[in-house]
């Protein structure tokens, strides 16, 4: 079991820049898969990219493709998302979560993080 920590959320105006970072604490980090999720306000909690245990291996939703970049130094027990030209659209509670095995849906995962919120302003 890992815990999890996110920072680096924000407020930001529209076409700007955030780096987020999940931390995780526990042993093993380098056989888990990490997603980074987000909810916003009345929606329901929907993947935004996912960097598997194997060198490589991502995923990304079509929303976050061409803009944001998902990365993992398994020293520091971290994953990053980079998050460029940032929308209004994109304003939610961003949430990291971890599994052995991983996906792009919430019901894969069985470790979460708290969430960090990101505001994206016009």
């Amino acid at each position: 079991e890992v815990q999890l920590v996110e920072s680096g959320g924000g407020l930001v105006q529209a076409g700007g820049s955030l780096r987020l970072t999940c931390t995780a604490h526990g042993i093993g980090f380098d056989r888990y898969a990490i997603g980074w999720f987000r909810q916003a306000p009345g929606k329901e909690r929907e993947g935004v990219s996912v960097i598997g245990s194997t060198v490589g291996s991502t995923w990304y939703s079509q929303s976050a493709k061409g803009r944001f970049t998902i990365s993992r130094d398994n020293a520091k027990n971290t994953v990053t998302l980079q998050m460029n030209s940032l929308k209004p659209e994109d304003t939610a509670v961003y949430i990291c979560a971890a599994d052995l095995f991983g996906g792009s849906k919430p019901s894969q995962y069985s470790n979460w993080g708290q969430g960090t919120q990101v505001t994206v302003s016009s």
